[in-house]
């Protein structure tokens, strides 16, 4: 899941909240939403996970899944939709029907009182910097496998240079003493 560090880290994140119409509860009181830092956004640009909860379970053959979803009440999914307005894109099914959406918003961050990631503070919601469109999800994933690959060559490299520290303790120190960069206007062209 996301590792945020250092002063003002929590504070004012662009998000995607991402959810599907199935991710309910019967009685309809809580929504089970994958939110994940906006790749555009300063705090996403070096991470080789983007979502704020993650979870490691196992299916009934034994498969390694992660479950990203966390539980808001339909008040706080509620603002979500208000607040993201017309910046939200469908989740499209191989057959073109609309299955979810994704939302784009701005908030602060705060740990989950389950114990597992972050959840955002449906108080301080505001509208995104950026602009969501179909391509905005493949930027997401696209992101995120560039920084583990990244993260895996300065493994290998560290292990050719016989240093024993790992690649993700030397990318955090470093993300921590390194300035950010400007916000990008447009999404970064991949491949």
């Amino acid at each position: 899941m996301a590792q945020l560090k250092g002063k003002g880290a929590f504070t004012a994140v662009n998000l995607l909240a991402k959810t599907y119409n199935n991710n309910v509860t019967r009685d309809g009181k809580t929504r089970y939403i994958d939110v994940m830092i906006d790749h555009r956004d300063e705090r996403g640009r070096t991470q080789t996970n983007l979502h704020l909860a993650s979870r490691r379970t196992k299916d009934d053959e034994g498969n390694v899944r992660y479950n990203n979803g966390a539980p808001y009440s339909a008040g706080q999914f509620d603002k979500i939709v208000e607040t993201a307005g017309p910046n939200v894109e469908p989740i499209l099914d191989r057959a073109g029907r609309e299955i979810g959406r994704v939302f784009a918003v701005k908030a602060n961050l705060m740990p989950s009182a389950k114990g597992n990631g972050l959840v955002l503070n449906s108080d301080s919601l505001a509208q995104s910097d950026f602009k969501i469109d179909d391509k905005t999800m493949d930027g997401q994933f696209a992101t995120m496998a560039a920084n583990r690959n990244a993260v895996q060559a300065q493994d290998q490299a560290r292990r050719g240079n016989g240093t024993n520290v790992p690649a993700r303790q030397a990318t955090a120190e470093g993300e921590a003493q390194q300035a950010p960069e400007p916000a990008a206007e447009e999404e970064p062209a991949v491949g």
